[in-house]
């Protein structure tokens, strides 16, 4: 509107040619002798009559044409876009196709579907609109994982695991940290902010994660719950914590460019080395970060680094004196086994806890677990996956005995009764497959003994090993019949005696 202003008043006030005035106003002279053939159908000319402001000298030279007929349709009900939004939302298998076609069934003359979704995108887009943040100096800093991994290969067997990337930007100057961590769990996640607060050599006053469990424990809009190590982090280091709102990428949007910029400079860039070590890989990963913030603004003046020395690194409060105890907590209940899951591991408790819900304290070389605020267990932290850690104080006296049973304890219990009792246990173990499959019979003779007495368990011990029937059982039909208490058959012959219905040798010669 600007140019036609311009056009008119060249024209009528200066008395200047088409092909003059689009030299001047930089447009074509056919464009020039349109918008002056407009003004003479509008009957405009200049100076314009006072009052006409830039939207009423737009109406005038490009009136809007008349409404169609099914525009004008009376039958017609518009359609209400601010409930279909609503059920779009609600239902997320809801499709405008489905919405347009119940839309069509009401009103038969409407919309057909391509005008529709049109309508409908055109009254969307006044909804999302952003809110632009205004970042203070030293006041927020934006962490993340980015999506992107870096390979870190083994030196003997050449296989390779993908290293995760962890990125931190300020608010107010776009200075970025990043790091390669073995994982994404608590310990990494603290590690990788103590780090990044090294490399701004000061604290902002606020961090803002997303909802990652190491950060968030429960995710919520209006009241989420901290992770209780990473609170505890956050208190001793004196900085706070606002959590982004659940699905809302747009509150950390710092660091969702920062994490592009650090895929696009730092892992593209590495793209073509090989790297065998983490230390390898972030001093490459330190090397190429100094690039990044030393390089110059596209927009504006200066650096990240300068705009940092300048805003962000004055208003950041000092590091803390002592460093954080990179303690992680977390809670379970105890197992019907009397042991706590964590970290992929089983550690005990003592039994009397079972069901009951315990606090566990992990540090990277201990776990400890704490009931009610009492510790009731320690263990060494163990780095494998699926080991059972177990203290044997912890069993029950039921379960520590039946450990104990092994061969050559079997025998010193049966020694107790008698040494025909010490034998018929070795003869018993020595006749299975494995001792173990002997253990339940060792262990009813020995119960046998407190119903009958020692001295007859032994005598009926002596006369199982003199028939060979060595097993529980029989014992039990001696004591019961009483074949103990009266003295054993003489053994059968050694040898079969002579007949003269027997073969000798020499007939087979």
């Amino acid at each position: 509107m600007r140019k036609i202003r311009e056009v008119l008043r060249l024209r009528y006030e200066l008395k200047l040619s088409c092909e003059q005035i689009g030299r001047s106003c930089a447009i074509g002279a056919s464009t020039v002798h349109k918008y002056l053939k407009r003004a003479e159908a509008a009957g405009l000319s200049w100076p314009l009559p006072e009052g006409w402001n830039e939207e009423r000298v737009e109406a005038a030279l490009f009136p809007r044409g008349e409404p169609s007929v099914a525009e004008t349709n009376p039958a017609r009900t518009p359609p209400d876009f601010a409930a279909m939004h609503e059920q779009l939302r609600q239902h997320r298998h809801l499709t405008l196709q489905l919405l347009w076609e119940e839309y069509r069934e009401a009103n038969p003359e409407s919309y057909r579907y391509s005008r529709f979704c049109e309508l409908y995108q055109r009254w969307r887009s006044k909804l999302d609109v952003v809110l632009r943040q205004e970042h203070k100096a030293g006041e927020k800093m934006f962490v993340d994982w980015a999506g992107a991994t870096i390979p870190v290969y083994d030196r003997h067997s050449g296989q390779a695991w993908q290293a995760p990337l962890f990125v931190a930007t300020l608010g107010a100057s776009s200075y970025t940290y990043a790091e390669a961590t073995h994982d994404q769990q608590m310990e990494s996640w603290l590690r990788a902010h103590v780090h990044a607060f090294e490399h701004c050599h000061g604290i902002p006053a606020l961090v803002v994660p997303d909802n990652a469990k190491t950060g968030v424990t429960r995710a919520h809009r209006y009241d989420p719950d901290l992770n209780p190590t990473y609170y505890n982090f956050a208190l001793h280091c004196g900085f706070g914590i606002v959590p982004t709102r659940p699905y809302k990428p747009r509150d950390k949007a710092k660091v969702e460019n920062a994490v592009q910029v650090a895929q696009r400079w730092i892992v593209a860039a590495l793209r073509h080395r090989k790297f065998f070590s983490l230390e390898e890989l972030n001093t490459a990963i330190r090397e190429l970060l100094t690039k990044l913030n030393h390089r110059p603004f596209r927009k504006r003046d200066g650096s990240r680094v300068t705009v940092f020395e300048a805003l962000d690194r004055p208003a950041l409060k000092p590091l803390p004196v002592e460093a954080f105890d990179l303690s992680e907590w977390s809670r379970a209940r105890v197992n019907i086994d009397y042991h706590v899951a964590f970290d992929s591991n089983l550690y005990s408790v003592p039994y009397n806890l079972v069901q009951e819900v315990v606090e566990i304290r992990s540090t990277p070389t201990t776990v400890e677990i704490l009931h009610k605020g009492a510790r009731v267990a320690s263990h060494l932290r163990h780095r494998g996956r699926g080991q059972a850690v177990t203290n044997h104080e912890h069993r029950p006296k039921s379960h520590r005995a039946h450990l104990e049973w092994t061969p050559s304890r079997m025998v010193q219990w049966a020694q107790t009764i008698g040494p025909n009792t010490a034998r018929l246990f070795e003869r018993i173990m020595a006749d299975k497959p494995h001792p173990e499959m002997g253990y339940r019979g060792c262990l009813g003779i020995i119960r046998l003994a407190q119903k009958y007495s020692a001295q007859r368990v032994e005598a009926a011990s002596e006369r199982a090993l003199l028939t060979g029937a060595c097993r529980y059982k029989s014992v039990e039909s001696i004591l019961r019949n009483s074949l103990d208490q009266s003295p054993p058959s003489s053994p059968p012959p050694a040898s079969t005696p002579p007949h003269d219905n027997i073969r000798g040798a020499g007939y087979f010669e």
